[in-house]
């Protein structure tokens, strides 16, 4: 029988549609009815009137219409009172994220030793579903057999019939392993602040998923799969972003994405927004987790918050690294600059992979024999010897941010496919073993690392935007506009990317730098990873933004420098910029422009463009 979930005064009841010919009213009528005997309350609100909305879409139904024409099975309602329209709001509606959503068809398979940090990201956009490797499975039942076996011969073993942390001592009874489970999730559920993102949450819990799909966790089969199953349908725990030390590992965090498993606090889905995690999980199809011995410990210990922020951290800052060598090229040509210092044999003498790459890049970009530029003819015989550095060192100061990330890469890329909880079980010798792989301190460090590294291309872009916009720089107008004193132009925008960079100082303080003593000294060293993981996804949006804002002014230099043309590869992201972003020609609101292009670097449309051309430059060398 089809079935709706309704939401009266916030409470939540799963009510059968019934005939096929029932109403949107007697729907509701019956959601009331059921809400008055589950608060022992008189039926005081038979005689008040009432509305029906669609939580997904938030379309008033009308009560006289077939609940089957315009109602899905396990579809979301809300039932509001006219009489208390604005009084209250229970709706999920108010924190929903709105969105357009088509349901992957296409799926991931997962087996704990391969997932990359491209997929993570795409999985955490919902782009995929997720399922299993008949191996996969294979390791988790043989894990979960160890568990099983040890509870059967009562052997002690940590966390599976132990306290947790500074009560490892403390055996637990058999009658109370359930419990045990069920406490230490909702005793770790201590976190604070905002919660993650719809896409973050995905990423946390498809990579809490991946990893145990190692069977190294003793995690059940069928625990497994519920999580699988509510990954496909985004059924979302509400996960505070703040509350981890990253040892042992992301305890608050993970532990918080378990309990709306458990049917407890809030979760989120496509159809119900934010609401009751209960009612969310039977609106879909699905129940609430019973947890068996050791799966509590084994759902909330390991580092996977740090791990898949960092792996978003990561991907965001490879795209605008490659994309930061263009618009470097961009301000090159603008100012006049000259290619010499871009050499191979230059670079051939210091033969750093990331320096390298970024030569080649600008090379291809710049004047050449297969892609001449107006531009740099018009001043070839100036006496100019040669330039700043913020121009003449790009591939030096941009290459070690490229080796930086492949360095972090590579680290985050082994953490997301590693056991990191503890106690591990080993199927192949029957036994579990305690030790300190949930301490974070590696994908911290690496973190910490990156944010580091990739702010430099924030610092040396924010130099070349002030000598764009400085005139005694330039020869350009200053601040780059007409009937400058009348119009302000790039003046504020300049300052602004000052300001990030400024801010962005701050954060690349190393938070794995720190350590706290927590667990009654227990746990008497820490990584701080979660922090590190949080500050360099701001520092890489911060460092978005200033090369949006040198974007902007690179390509509103050029207008100054018409009607000379720059080479192919730049005129056509100029023309992608003015795709969206016209021309200064008098002081407007600068911020929509920012934005507007800072999009185009986060869709990657800038690298898109010119890498056509770049692949035509290789080969013609080659030829």
């Amino acid at each position: 029988m089809r079935c709706v979930s309704v939401c009266v005064r916030g409470e939540w009841f799963r009510v059968p549609c019934g005939s096929p010919s029932g109403s949107v009213q007697l729907l509701g009528s019956e959601a009331l009815r059921r809400y008055h005997q589950a608060k022992k309350l008189e039926d005081a609100d038979e005689k008040l009137e009432f509305s029906m909305l669609r939580c997904r879409s938030g379309e008033l139904l009308h009560p006289e219409d077939r609940t089957e024409d315009v109602l899905e099975h396990n579809d979301f309602v809300q039932l509001v009172f006219a009489a208390e329209n604005g009084k209250h709001d229970y709706s999920p509606l108010a924190t929903a994220v709105q969105h357009s959503y088509q349901e992957p068809k296409e799926y991931i398979s997962l087996d704990g030793n391969s997932l990359t940090t491209a997929d993570l990201v795409s999985l955490g956009q919902g782009l995929f579903k997720i399922k299993l490797t008949p191996e996969a499975e294979e390791r988790v039942i043989k894990g979960r057999e160890v568990i099983d076996a040890f509870i059967r011969e009562d052997r002690v073993v940590y966390g599976v019939n132990t306290g947790f942390g500074k009560f490892a001592r403390t055996l637990i009874p058999k009658e109370q392993l359930v419990q045990l489970q069920e406490n230490v999730v909702r005793s770790h559920c201590a976190g604070v602040g905002a919660p993650l993102s719809v896409e973050r949450t995905r990423m946390l819990l498809v990579l809490r998923i991946n990893v145990l799909a190692k069977g190294h966790s003793g995690i059940s089969m069928e625990t497994l799969d519920a999580m699988i199953k509510a990954f496909n349908v985004s059924c979302l725990s509400w996960v505070p972003e703040k509350g981890t030390v990253g040892a042992s590992g992301d305890l608050a965090p993970l532990a918080h994405l378990t309990l709306g498993l458990l049917g407890e606090g809030t979760m989120w889905s496509i159809q119900s927004g934010w609401a009751d995690a209960k009612a969310v999980l039977e609106g879909h199809g699905l129940k609430p987790l019973v947890l068996k011995p050791k799966e509590g410990i084994a759902l909330i210990n390991g580092t996977q918050l740090m791990s898949s922020l960092g792996a978003e951290a990561v991907e965001r800052a490879v795209g605008v690294a490659r994309q930061a060598d263009v618009i470097a090229a961009l301000s090159l040509e603008a100012l006049k600059g000259s290619t010499k210092a871009f050499h191979r044999a230059i670079h051939a003498v210091r033969p750093h992979p990331g320096q390298m790459e970024v030569a080649e890049r600008l090379r291809s970009l710049l004047d050449s024999e297969i892609f001449p530029s107006q531009i740099s003819v018009s001043h070839r015989s100036c006496e100019r010897v040669q330039d700043a550095y913020t121009l003449r060192c790009i591939p030096q100061v941009h290459g070690v941010v490229n080796d930086t990330i492949a360095f972090v890469h590579k680290v985050i890329s082994t953490e997301l496919n590693s056991a990191t909880d503890n106690p591990l079980v080993f199927a192949e010798t029957g036994e579990t073993i305690s030790g300190g792989n949930f301490h974070g301190e590696y994908p911290a460090k690496a973190l910490d690392y990156l944010a580091i590294g990739v702010h430099e291309l924030a610092s040396i872009s924010e130099r070349r935007i002030e000598r764009l916009v400085n005139p005694a720089l330039s020869e350009l107008p200053a601040f780059l506009v007409k009937d400058g004193g009348l119009n302000s132009g790039f003046m504020i925008a300049h300052c602004t990317a000052a300001a990030l960079v400024s801010e962005s100082k701050a954060l690349c303080h190393p938070s794995s730098v720190d350590s706290l003593s927590t667990s009654a000294a227990t746990e008497d060293h820490v990584s701080m990873g979660g922090w590190a993981a949080r500050k360099a996804l701001r520092v890489v949006e911060h460092v978005e933004q200033v090369l949006a804002i040198e974007l902007l002014a690179a390509c509103q230099a050029l207008e100054f420098l018409r009607p000379l043309k720059s080479t192919t590869p730049l005129e056509k992201v100029y023309e992608l910029l003015r795709s969206v972003v016209s021309p200064w020609d008098r002081d407007r609101v600068m911020s929509p422009d920012i934005e507007a292009a800072h999009s185009l670097l986060r869709q990657q449309k800038v690298w898109k463009t010119v890498q056509p051309y770049m692949d035509e430059y290789r080969k013609k060398l080659q030829a």
